[in-house]
């Protein structure tokens, strides 16, 4: 297999490194812009109007790439679906919000119905197909599993929502998203390889494309990814942990999401309780520290770096 992930990243790239002259030019002709909020940070304006949608260039290079695969190494199967699914369901809200020029996109409860349809085919398939146990391998434990019974099913539907939404919240800044979840990716890769799961091509695959893509997405970006690109990754890592039996190393190796989404949850609440304070000075996080002087690239420089040192402490942790 040691051949077949190494050129799975580099086809993968290949793909979506190749898409880009071609994708971008497309996106600015149908005026698929990204319109940036008036009350985020100043130095934002100035992105008004770049392409979005662009994940579709990510999908179509983890996509391709692993379908080369799929019947040596079916297990990619699942990840596939998490992965495309979820960035479906980005993909029709962002062509609402961009092509319809309807602002709202996706209303909440129709997001929330479609991702629960995903989840519960993920699920299905994977208690019904995949051969892979619901256990829980212990962060720490040398090797343990823990055996929750019926709550792995409710267990795997917050997870999806959680992850799903730290994504997405992740995408905030030039190359944020994708470079930590690169970092990830990697991490679920070489964990799969060494244990010879055939989903480490899935995760090779997607590493490979975030690097292509990243030669658009780095600041200043020619392209952004969109809710079509953060979902999918979303559903990605989800796919990953599950298939490897590792969903409480999220925790870990995807902290930033986290953080990512607990500083909206703690801004939103502290803000109703307090009558208007805030904790933060804006929510995600990330434009916290841009307010606080942190330049874009200092901030993704920084995310990516303690992503990276999470995923050696995931490893070690396994």
């Amino acid at each position: 297999m040691d051949l077949t992930i190494l050129w799975a990243v580099i086809i993968s790239f290949i793909l979506t490194a190749g898409m880009g002259p071609l994708v971008i030019p497309y996106l600015r002709k149908l005026k698929v812009g990204q319109t940036i909020r008036d009350d985020g940070p100043e130095s934002h304006l100035k992105k008004n109007g770049t392409p979005t949608m662009g994940g579709v260039m990510i999908i179509a290079g983890i996509l391709i790439t692993s379908l080369l695969y799929v019947k040596r190494y079916p297990d990619v199967i699942p990840v596939l679906l998490m992965t495309v699914g979820f960035g479906m369901i980005g993909f029709v809200d962002d062509y609402i919000k961009v092509v319809l020029k309807r602002s709202m996109g996706l209303r909440a409860w129709q997001k929330l119905v479609l991702q629960f349809i995903i989840t519960f085919a993920f699920a299905f398939y994977m208690i019904t197909v995949s051969g892979v146990s619901m256990e829980l391998i212990i962060p720490f434990a040398q090797g343990r599993e823990a055996d929750i019974g019926w709550l792995a099913i409710p267990l795997l539907f917050f997870t999806t929502l959680g992850t799903v939404n730290g994504s997405n919240f992740t995408d905030g800044l030039d190359g944020l998203a994708s470079s930590v979840t690169a970092a990830i990716a990697a991490f679920f890769g070489i964990v799969a390889f060494i244990n010879g799961e055939g989903v480490a091509v899935a995760a090779m695959a997607l590493l490979g494309s975030l690097l292509g893509f990243l030669l658009y997405n780095v600041h200043p970006a020619s392209v952004f990814m969109g809710d079509t690109g953060s979902l999918a990754l979303g559903g990605f890592v989800v796919a990953m942990a599950y298939m490897l039996k590792m969903p409480i190393f999220i925790l870990i190796v995807a902290f930033i999401y986290l953080a990512e989404v607990l500083s909206v949850i703690i801004q939103v609440g502290y803000f109703k309780i307090s009558g208007g304070k805030r904790i933060f000075k804006m929510a995600p996080i990330h434009h916290h520290f841009e307010l606080c002087g942190w330049s874009e690239t200092r901030v993704v420089a920084v995310f990516t770096i303690i992503t990276i040192l999470l995923c050696i402490v995931g490893y070690i942790a396994y």
